[in-house]
């Protein structure tokens, strides 16, 4: 079967159809009959900027307390005269806005994005959600050219742009994000990264170069927002420290990597070294990313990495790196000590996504078998080209396998991707897909791996924590077996995934322990729960 995604032709083989479901890890492309109708838009007849190149993100939150996860996806539209080397001939009679897609509960999917309010006009690049309120509603931040949005979820299905009532300023391009407790104050702060200094008015360049690249402009700082707990923010940049550090931000996260009780924050940058902002427990950070191990590549390159994911890979309870680029992807394994030690070509993946540029990504346990996968998706750098996606399979002891192929008939799609948000929209214990494409149709993608393993998902409701749990660390301990994850908000390229944390299980058929360290410091034990279901945790 062959169709056309916003110009670009894609092939579903008969012969990858008619392949038997072998692999425990599949996935089948579902956007047309669950109703997910969205297409990205960079504004222009054709790639003419960084800025439309950069693509954009999606985001998983429950925004109307269903228990289903609902579907947020940003777009970009067209930009002011002379923004445009190539602009569109012919304004779309509807403009390109982002949408918010209701879960309905039965595979399928309604867009509410007018009735909620939340259409934005901007130039959008990431989606993060948190309840920023600690009201029970989970509200909604906009990254973008020249500023950011920020909803607040009033309750009743719709939104209000509270970003002046809540002192919100973030000028420039803003990218990357994420929600973090930094201070443990109950309350969920906002670090917002930002990508360099784009001057549209500059167009020296090299004619095979198309437009000019990352390092043609100055780079930029990042910004570090306290929650007041009142509603409103204070720009904190300067005086945490995070200010101190130019770079070209691409994806943002953050978790408590060396488990002394505060979360700290890692920053993917384009040609830039990385940053990993160490929280020293007094409202400051310091950067230490040369020192660990994580600021270039393998062989001490600036890098073009794109989006950041803290797992813990080996169950030690510390959480590991990886960091999807255009080049070489990383995995790091946390050694302790503030140290981390590359193996991603121990572990078989630098040498097979190579041949691609990555950008979206998620660790997740896809077949439920207790080991991590990892997904990627790739997409042309600074041109429309296609490229396949990419699967690899947790073997154990630090090994993946490549089981794109016979991971379904999707996998021999080419696109241009760039975001990718993960969930378990469908609440059957399988984590799903959803795949932003630059200047073309969204996939979204649904778990169909065999139902074998067991599985538990965790949704957590912080009292003396914040609301969402948020830099929880949640422990596992089933079949003989641990795993630790913590609750991050943020993640990946431009995105965020489902907010429950799930666990795959394998053949164990109860959860022996299950223990959640909370941000406030509260320790909670639940022991023989049932598998295979969504647990909500209140904290105590």
């Amino acid at each position: 079967m062959r169709a056309v995604l916003g110009g670009i032709a894609v092939v579903f083989l008969a012969l990858a159809a008619e392949r038997p479901a072998s692999c425990p890890i599949r996935f089948e492309e579902v956007s047309a009959q669950a109703g997910i109708q969205f297409t990205h838009s960079f504004g222009a007849e054709k790639l003419g900027s960084l800025v439309e190149s950069t693509g954009a993100g999606a985001v998983w939150f429950d925004y109307n307390n269903d228990g289903l996860m609902d579907l947020y996806v940003v777009s970009g539209k067209p930009l002011g005269t002379g923004m445009h080397p190539y602009p569109l001939r012919h304004l779309p009679q509807t403009p390109p806005h982002n949408h918010l897609f209701r879960n309905l509960g039965n595979g399928k999917f309604t867009d509410v994005t007018e009735q909620a309010g939340v259409g934005g006009n901007l130039f959008s690049m990431a989606a993060i959600a948190a309840d920023y309120d600690n009201d029970g509603n989970v509200d909604l931040l906009v990254t973008g050219y020249g500023r950011v949005i920020l909803y607040r979820n009033k309750g009743d299905g719709t939104f209000e742009d509270a970003t002046e009532k809540a002192g919100i300023k973030v000028p420039g391009w803003s990218i990357g994000a994420a929600w973090l407790d930094y201070d443990r104050d109950g309350c969920v702060d906002l670090f917002v990264g930002r990508y360099v200094k784009f001057d549209p008015d500059y167009h020296a360049y090299y004619a095979a170069d198309n437009y000019p690249g990352p390092l043609d402009y100055e780079p930029q700082s990042n910004v570090l927002l306290h929650n007041n707990c009142n509603g409103t923010f204070t720009d904190v940049s300067e005086k945490s420290g995070i200010a101190r550090y130019k770079g070209r931000t691409m994806g943002a996260t953050a978790a408590d990597f060396d488990l002394d009780g505060y979360p700290d924050i890692y920053v993917a940058n384009d040609k830039t070294e990385n940053f990993l902002f160490h929280n020293q427990k007094d409202g400051t950070f310091k950067e230490i990313a040369e020192s660990a191990g994580v600021a270039y590549g393998q062989s001490g390159e600036n890098t073009s990495a794109m989006g950041p994911v803290f797992r813990d890979f080996d169950h030690d309870g510390r959480v590991d790196l990886w960091v999807s680029d255009s080049k070489y992807n990383r995995l790091m394994k946390n050694l302790g000590k503030l140290k981390f030690e590359d193996v991603t070509e121990r572990a078989g993946i630098s040498q097979l996504a190579a041949q691609y540029v990555s950008w979206g990504t998620g660790v997740h346990d896809f077949d439920n078998d207790g080991r991590d996968d990892i997904f990627i998706v790739h997409g042309g750098l600074i041109h429309l080209i296609p490229q396949e996606h990419s699967v690899f399979r947790g073997m154990g002891d630090w090994k993946f396998e490549d089981v794109s192929l016979p991971a379904g008939p999707f996998f021999e799609v080419k696109s241009v991707g760039r975001g990718a948000a993960f969930a378990d929209y469908d609440n059957d214990g399988r984590i799903d897909a959803f795949v932003v494409n630059l200047g073309s149709p969204a996939f979204l993608l649904h778990n169909v791996a065999p139902v074998s393993n067991h599985w538990i998902s965790v949704k957590l409701a912080g009292h003396k924590s914040n609301r969402d749990g948020i830099g929880a660390q949640v422990e596992v301990l089933a079949g003989g077996s641990r795993q630790q994850h913590e609750r991050t908000a943020g993640s990946g390229y431009l995105s965020q995934d489902d907010p429950r944390v799930h666990f795959g299980l394998g053949s164990a058929t109860k959860i022996d322990k299950l223990t959640i360290t909370w941000p406030s410091g509260t320790r909670q034990i639940l022991e023989n729960l049932p598998v295979d279901r969504v647990v909500t945790v209140e904290e105590k």
